[in-house]
């Protein structure tokens, strides 16, 4: 499994990166099959880098803020109006039940557009498991200030040049505070991509939001995860300071996401 990072800056776009976005790609013997997470602002542009557009076979929300979720209305564009026509039909989309209602009133279109000819709209229900060609996913409840925010947990079963097969685990945490469900999620994972948007000493005062380095840290070693990316870095953070934060609850490899870098998971 491919991990690409299209967008990691957290909040909103940063100079150097679009918000959250990030692409999984696996194969099952047959084809590639392309899967985002989250479609945040400005990553619309830099995905068609990495991609056609028309070879999305799924996006997964973790929740529905600004730069995790806007990008879908220039992706409803591309689908409705390439005069080419779209040659993959409707792109299913797995997000909160509110998903369909929150594009529609960023499109702000009148009359409403009938976002159901675009997309095919699932809504995550936790302890659900979703089969997608080489892909199965399921979301745990997170922690963050909206009506229904998710960590993810994706297993992609891919063969081997042996003839065998081999499954590897990409957890990703979406936005949150601690709690149960980003540990679940993680479970032994092979990677654990997990935000760190706050500081320890500076942030502290706020709590259900997001998490720091420490505290994303001591999530990847209760899960047991192999291996941690931390993202989601607000323009106005010190990347190296949130690793020395996470080195103090981790003994794994420990990276910074860096948008168009490619991971093997």
């Amino acid at each position: 499994m491919k991990l690409t990072i299209v967008g990691c800056s957290g909040s909103f776009p940063g100079p150097s990166s679009p918000a959250s976005c990030y692409l999984l790609t696996a194969n099952d013997g047959d084809r590639d099959w392309r899967l985002l997470l989250d479609l945040g602002s400005g990553a619309l542009g830099n995905l068609q880098r990495y991609m056609d557009l028309s070879d999305i076979d799924g996006v997964l929300l973790s929740h529905l803020h600004p730069d995790h979720c806007m990008d879908l209305t220039g992706l409803q564009v591309a689908i409705h109006w390439d005069p080419a026509g779209w040659p993959s039909g409707r792109v299913p989309v797995w997000g909160p039940a509110a998903t369909s209602r929150r594009l529609s009133i960023a499109l702000d279109m009148e009359p409403p557009a009938n976002l159901d000819e675009d997309f095919e709209f699932h809504s995550w229900a936790v302890g659900e498991k979703v089969e997608l060609g080489p892909f199965r996913f399921s979301v745990f409840a997170a922690r963050h200030p909206i009506a229904e925010a998710y960590a993810m947990r994706i297993e992609a079963t891919e063969p081997r040049r042996d003839g065998g097969i081999e499954t590897r685990v990409l957890a990703y945490s979406g936005d949150t505070d601690s709690c149960p469900g980003l540990i679940e999620a993680a479970q032994d994972a092979d990677m654990f991509l997990c935000e760190a948007a706050y500081h320890e000493g500076r942030d502290d005062a706020i709590d259900g939001v997001h998490l720091t380095g420490l505290r994303a840290a001591q999530a990847a070693t209760d899960a047991g995860a192999k291996r941690l990316l931390l993202t989601h870095l607000p323009v106005w953070n010190d990347a190296n300071r949130t690793v020395t934060e996470a080195q103090a609850a981790y003994s794994g490899p420990i990276s910074v996401a860096v948008a168009g870098v490619h991971y093997t998971v």
